[in-house]
């Protein structure tokens, strides 16, 4: 059995993770922490765990956690992750890390566009983008391994094919994003609020949200030359998923069947990558509580443009889901281990 802890096991995101770990049968779940829980059940912060999970909410020590644990997951804030892991917790245990800290390869990215001072950086070659879809085999070998963010998993993986077969005009993509509530996480916000985010739905962050230049770090190293491009994101008022509509110019002459062609290549193999069929466009209620991603195209032949649409459930596979699949791989466990629910519907 794979002995799991989890740090910050209490937000959204670490409480998806529990959930999955509990299911999986290779795993046993040792330990759980959390900031502001020491002391109680975790069913006493969340009641659906009631004679479930009897696990007690222990102050985080990491150095212990990483001695008694083959994986520890991360499920704190940006910043934090960095300070903490070290090379001797590396030597001891996998780390898998739900913030932005080590998906970054260029420091001076990071620290613009999160203002803070990268205290991790000597450990950044070391570290393994978390993908699984275009990384697979780096992450065999991984001890530090970075999660990806939820926009990003939805973006990148609508956008791939159409980069790495050279059918789009580089400098075109627009990617349109919305997410559910869940993923501004459990702390208390003005703008996540219920009377601020029911009945309304708004852009945020506009050209400046921090997970533009993941998005373009990947695309370019599948491109293979750098990608600037236009990201929007905006809040919608349900508790889960990510829906991106990303638009690019098509190269000319590309038609319709090339673009599926180029999916199929790429995705045929893919279980958890489900492309609808033609006509058929992603929801995110058809994802929602798996780690599917969901697919689906067209061409505006007025424009010569592609439309792409990729849903997720941003607190699976765009977090939890997907670091368990990591750890999977890692493990040498099939990939979809723990991970076979079917979506949840209605919800």
């Amino acid at each position: 059995m794979i002995k799991a802890g989890v740090i910050g096991a209490t937000g959204y995101a670490g409480n998806e993770l529990v959930r999955l770990l509990m299911q999986h049968t290779e795993v046993e779940l040792k330990t759980v922490t959390s900031q502001r829980y020491i002391g109680k059940e975790f069913s006493e912060v969340y009641q659906n765990y009631n004679e479930i999970n009897t696990l007690i909410c222990q102050e985080e020590d990491i150095e212990k956690i990483a001695e008694e644990c083959d994986v520890v997951f991360l499920a704190l804030p940006h910043g934090v992750a960095a300070k903490k892991v070290t090379k001797e917790i590396l030597e001891k245990t996998v780390i898998i890390d739900f913030g932005a800290d080590f998906r970054l390869q260029n420091v001076n990215d990071y620290e613009k566009w999160y203002g803070l001072s990268h205290e991790g950086k000597q450990l950044l070659k070391q570290a393994v983008y978390g993908l699984c879809e275009i990384n697979r085999e780096k992450i065999k070998n991984a001890k530090l391994i970075a999660n990806p963010g939820c926009y990003t998993t939805c973006s990148i993986l609508s956008l791939i094919p159409l980069l790495a077969e050279n059918l789009i005009d580089k400098n075109s993509i627009i990617i349109d994003a919305k997410s559910g509530v869940s993923g501004a996480g459990r702390g208390l916000v003005t703008e996540s609020l219920y009377c601020e985010a029911n009945e309304n739905m708004k852009a945020y962050k506009v050209a400046s949200h921090r997970h533009t230049p993941e998005i373009e770090e990947q695309l370019s190293y599948i491109a293979g030359e750098k990608i600037t491009l236009s990201f929007t994101p905006h809040l919608t008022p349900m508790n889960r998923g990510i829906l991106a509509t990303c638009y690019a110019s098509l190269k000319q002459g590309i038609t319709k069947q090339e673009v599926r062609k180029a999916y199929e290549k790429w995705y045929a193999k893919e279980y958890f990558v489900r492309l609808t069929k033609e006509g058929v466009f992603p929801e995110t209620k058809w994802v929602k509580g798996s780690n599917f991603i969901d697919i689906g195209f067209t061409v505006d032949e007025r424009t010569n443009r592609i439309i792409v649409m990729g849903a997720i459930d941003n607190l699976v596979k765009g977090a939890a889901g997907q670091a368990v699949q990591n750890m999977n791989i890692v493990f040498g466990l099939k990939e979809d281990t723990g991970l076979c629910q079917v979506p949840i519907f209605p919800a």
